[in-house]
């Protein structure tokens, strides 16, 4: 499992830098000595690329920092956007080599919002390790017209023990 992993990771990365590396002349070019490719760079030193495919974008980050070496690369985008509200999702893979040790996680978010109210759900796996998933959820509705209710609530579970819920509800009336 792990190694289908890091070979999808690594062929989102292959094709995406050959649309950045490449210059519409085709003449490869160092990334940095262009305006396209500074506008690229991070602060840390990293590379970032977005680029539109389907009804989505694959992106995309590779980079260095004091602990070690990054990368994470995916694909969002929009699943609906109608009557019943907008549904955003994204599927991702991450990798760190560092001198502590390496790891490499995959998982995915779902976004959901309409006009009363929102959602969301992410999801991840550490390869050798534990799942995460982190849910929310939150509301108001307008009973009549000095009442509003309003409730929401969150989980969250890092793999082992119990997991945190939270559920909150008010309702507010104006006199």
């Amino acid at each position: 499992m792990q190694y289908s992993v890091v070979v999808v990771i690594a062929a989102l990365f292959s094709v995406s830098a050959a649309q950045v590396w490449l210059l519409p002349s085709g003449k490869d070019k160092d990334l940095y000595s262009n305006v396209w490719g500074r506008a690229l760079q991070n602060s840390n030193g990293g590379v970032t690329w977005n680029k539109p495919v389907g009804h989505g974008n694959v992106f995309g980050t590779l980079g260095t920092n004091n602990q070690g070496l990054f990368g994470k690369a995916g694909y969002q985008g929009t699943i609906f956007n109608d009557a019943r509200g907008k549904l955003d999702g994204q599927a991702y893979g991450t990798r760190v080599l560092s001198p502590a040790g390496d790891t490499s996680h995959f998982g995915g978010k779902l976004n959901w919002a309409n006009e009363n109210a929102k959602a969301s759900v992410d999801i991840s796996k550490q390869i050798h390790g534990k799942t995460t998933v982190d849910a929310s959820g939150a509301g108001v509705w307008n009973v009549d017209k000095n009442t509003q209710l309003s409730a929401g609530g969150s989980l969250y579970h890092g793999g082992s023990g119990k997991p945190d819920v939270t559920v909150n509800a008010q309702i507010e009336h104006k006199f």
